[in-house]
């Protein structure tokens, strides 16, 4: 009997001009060094990068075109910045497929990507979502310490749920 592979796409989102909007590229630049591979640019997505066990694409935003790269993984985890009114400045949400509107900053939710590869292939994918606190969102480039203070932990819950 064959064993098929997890394969995993980690999608950061946000803006990395925006301060601490843009953890989810340090988060995947710091999961890429953990796993042997070259940091993105900021300029670069990750989509020439394909094909490995552990995936890393990085957007400004979710759009619906996504769903025919995600749709053949396993798991999704989406990476992005919170606010505040959570407990954890760390959180990890599982996500199920279901069409949500999207948020102020945001043209669509994660679930929304899960509920139209769902419609596209039967099925969604796994889905969680790591929300890292913010506290910084003024115009710039760079993450404030607390912030930056937090990537590694998200990094780890990203490889715990990535494990097969």
């Amino acid at each position: 009997m064959e064993l098929s592979l997890k394969r995993t796409l980690v999608l950061g989102f946000g803006n990395v001009y925006r301060r601490d909007d843009g953890v989810a590229f340090a988060v995947l630049n710091a999961l890429r060094e953990r796993l042997g591979r070259p940091p993105l640019d900021i300029d670069d997505d990750g989509f020439d990068d394909l094909g490995q066990a552990i995936d890393t694409v990085l957007l400004h935003e979710l759009v619906p075109e996504l769903a025919e790269v995600a749709a053949p993984y396993d798991q999704l985890i989406f990476v992005d910045a919170h606010v505040s009114g959570f407990e954890e400045p760390v959180r990890q949400e599982e996500l199920e497929a279901c069409f949500r509107s999207a948020t102020v900053s945001h043209q669509l939710h994660p679930c929304t990507l899960l509920a139209l590869i769902e419609q596209m292939r039967g099925q969604a994918p796994r889905g969680a979502l790591i929300s890292v606190r913010g506290y910084d969102f003024d115009f710039g480039e760079g993450l404030s310490e607390e912030t930056a203070a937090l990537v590694p932990e998200a990094v780890e819950q990203i490889m715990a749920l990535a494990r097969p």
